[in-house]
């Protein structure tokens, strides 16, 4: 998980995020793979879309939410995951 958070994640060409009432549903439209996500989740998704690093992300969600640090590096792992499998995010080197 430290190598994750020293990564950045970028949005791959062809990839749209429409949001209603704080929840939204990620699309590729290349591979047509699609993701919904939660209030928490758009959340995650925005911060990992606008930080400089996942770490930075990281530090952002945990000013905002009341967890634990290891829960949120777990979540923000597994998040990072299943979006990259689906295409939907790219992780780069910082």
């Amino acid at each position: 998980m430290t190598e994750l958070l020293s990564r950045r994640v970028s949005i791959p060409e062809g990839v749209m995020m429409r949001e209603l009432s704080g929840e939204s549903v990620l699309l590729n439209i290349n591979t047509e793979s699609y993701f919904g996500l939660d209030d928490v989740g758009t959340r995650m998704w925005a911060a990992l879309t606008t930080s400089a690093t996942i770490q930075e992300a990281f530090e952002r969600l945990l000013a905002e939410y009341e967890v634990e640090p290891d829960q949120l590096k777990e979540d923000l792992s597994v998040l990072v995951q299943k979006l990259a499998d689906a295409g939907l995010v790219i992780v780069n080197a910082a």
